[in-house]
This record gives structure tokens, sequence and C-alpha cells, in this order.
């Protein structure tokens, strides 16, 4: 089998197609271990789509959604000769369509829900919106807050990711806490969209606007009457056998 790891504003995967739909959970869980990545994603064909996507997180659990797999996956899709630039495909959190620029690639996200509107706890004030899957979001004035005991309680007791964010000179600066992981990670892009609805709904910032994860790579997310889009940079690290499946 070959595997393709890949890092898009951060977040690492690893990522390969097959025909057989199975319960991939196992091989995640050693691979991301192997691999020191963030998700696996598995690309099976669809009839009607491109493709269709299982998404896998470190600990083994799957993910309806993911904001910077859709972008990973859609490259590999590409490169791969499996999809067009325009790519479409199937996840949990129903159908997305890509648009691969060489190294640029952008996502319409699914469409947002508020599963909890704005309440005060632990000293914060939150609000829970689903981009795909559900994000505890506060809005804080420095982001060295974020506390990973605080985040771990809050991800628990709400079954959700958990987002601190920050904005600065007209831009959104995010930490996240991701649950499947259990700690931060470099990027997530479900909750990058979830902290730039609220700070647009706030009128904090204007759309697009440009997104820093921790990583420090630059991400422009943008709302219209059509969607929402989240745009940045690829990266494929490297293509390799593994020979243990």
């Amino acid at each position: 089998m070959i595997i393709t790891k890949y890092s898009a504003s951060g977040n690492t995967f690893v990522i390969f197609h097959t025909n057989i739909k199975d319960d991939y959970s196992s091989l995640a869980i050693e691979l991301c271990k192997k691999e020191n990545v963030d998700g696996l994603i598995v690309v099976i064909p669809h009839e009607i789509y491109d493709f269709e996507w299982l998404f896998y997180n470190s600990d083994g659990s799957t993910a309806s959604m993911c904001g910077n797999g859709t972008r990973a996956v859609a490259h590999y899709a590409f490169t791969n000769k499996l999809a067009s630039t325009n790519v479409k495909f199937l996840t949990g959190a129903g159908v997305i369509t890509c648009v691969v620029d060489d190294d640029i690639v952008e996502t319409t996200m699914p469409k947002p829900s508020v599963m909890k509107n704005e309440f005060e706890e632990l000293g914060y004030r939150w609000i829970i919106i689903d981009t795909g899957v559900p994000h505890l979001v506060t809005l804080v004035d420095d982001l060295t807050q974020f506390n990973l005991d605080i985040c771990s309680k809050m991800r628990y007791k709400y079954n959700a990711n958990v987002n601190f964010a920050k904005v600065e000179n007209g831009d959104l600066k995010v930490r996240t806490y991701e649950r499947g992981v259990e700690s931060e990670t470099q990027a997530c892009g479900t909750g990058m969209t979830a902290c730039f609805l609220q700070a647009l709904e706030l009128n904090l910032i204007s759309s697009p606007a440009n997104v820093y994860p921790t990583s420090g790579e630059l991400l422009v997310l943008k709302k219209d009457k059509n969607g929402i889009y989240f745009k940045g940079k690829v990266i494929k690290i490297e293509e390799k056998k593994y020979n243990d499946f």
C-alpha cells in the first residue's frame, strides 16, 4: 500500500485510497502514532461523486468533517487523477466541494448552525457552533489564556472541540484543542471557521479575513450569500510504501 503524508496549515494527515470500505480505526491509531500525524484519511470510490472519505482522528475515532483534511484530500485526489481541479466528495457532514489551484486549495464549508447560544463558564464567555463538527468558541484579549485543563473540562462536558480566538488588527488568531487528538493542534479548519463566524457576527472582523492558527500559516476565510469559503496552502510531505497492511 502507498501512503501519502500531507500538511495543511500545520494539520498533518496520512492519506491512501482503496476500493474497500471498512473500519480502519486500528490502522489509524497505528499510522498516526508511527507517522506523528493528526489523522488518517481513507479515500474510497463513490458512484455519484469523485470519491467518499473516511476520516479518523489519531485515537481511532471518526469525524464527520475536518476543514484542513478536505483541502489535503482534494489535492491528493487531483494529484492521483481521482478528480479534476474541481473536486466534489462525500463526507459525514455532507458533500464538500474544493477547488485546487497548484498548492492552494479552497474548500466550501458545510452550512453552520449554533448549537448553544452564548453562556458563561469557567470565567469565559462561550458559544457552540457546528461547522461540520461542534466547536466551543471564546474570544479573548490574550491567547496565553489558552489553558489545556479548561479545554479538557469543556471538551468532555460538551463533547466539542475548544477554541480560543483573538482579534488583532483586523486579523484573527486561533488556538484549538481538538477532541480525538485530546491536545492542542497546529491548526483546525472547522475551528477557525467557527471563530471567524463568531467574530464576524460580533462585527469584530470583516469578510474576507486573514486567520492564523498556532502554526502561523495564513488562511483566508470568506462568507457571502452563497456560502463559507476556506482557502490556504497544502504541502505534500512524502509518499512511501507501507507494508504492514
